[in-house]
């Protein structure tokens, strides 16, 4: 038997919906690089207190713990099966609300 032939392409070939997506989504970040970099320079010149670094430092700190605590509570609940479907199923061994 005769086995079926594929072509391979020679390119990959980018979607217009896909350049669609990524053309404003770079825009949006060249735009906030220059935002930051303007501000950035634009405030050179003023000197911050160790109360604004240790502020500083707490916030980023606390974001940080925040944001890998709550991403270790969405991994626990989908590994343990707390996002699945809620409803009582018969042959469960803990369904005894008789």
């Amino acid at each position: 038997m005769d086995q079926p032939t594929t072509k391979k392409p020679v390119g990959k070939v980018v979607s217009f919906g896909a350049i669609a997506l990524i053309a404003p989504v770079l825009a949006i970040l060249a735009a906030s690089v220059w935002l930051a970099a303007r501000t950035w320079l634009s405030s050179a010149g003023s000197p911050m207190s160790t109360n604004g670094y240790v502020a500083m430092a707490l916030g980023i700190i606390f974001s940080t713990v925040l944001g890998c605590g709550l991403m270790a509570l969405v991994f626990y609940s989908s590994r343990h099966g707390y996002d699945d479907i809620g409803y009582d199923r018969p042959d469960r061994p803990d369904n005894n609300r008789d």
